[in-house]
């Protein structure tokens, strides 16, 4: 299991349909841990690189409604 992190900016808020369908992307076996901060409105999303490569996570959370923009660089 090769642990890896990505953050995603977004743009508008997500609602309550969209973090339901969140919710139940944390039951994705691979995907570890999603935190979001609403002040930098990013989404930081710890998974496992053997399961999931990185454009697939963020065309998983547009499916779940998140307006993912950008990818950041991780410092």
């Amino acid at each position: 299991m090769t642990q890896m992190e990505v953050v995603y900016r977004y743009g508008a808020v997500p609602g309550e349909a969209e973090m339901r369908a969140i919710d139940n992307l944390r039951d994705v076996y691979g995907i570890r841990r999603i935190s979001f901060n609403d002040r930098e409105k990013t989404v930081r999303i710890e998974f496992d690189a053997s399961r999931f490569k990185e454009p697939v996570l963020a065309s998983l959370f547009r499916r779940a409604g998140i307006d993912v923009q950008e990818k950041l660089v991780l410092a």
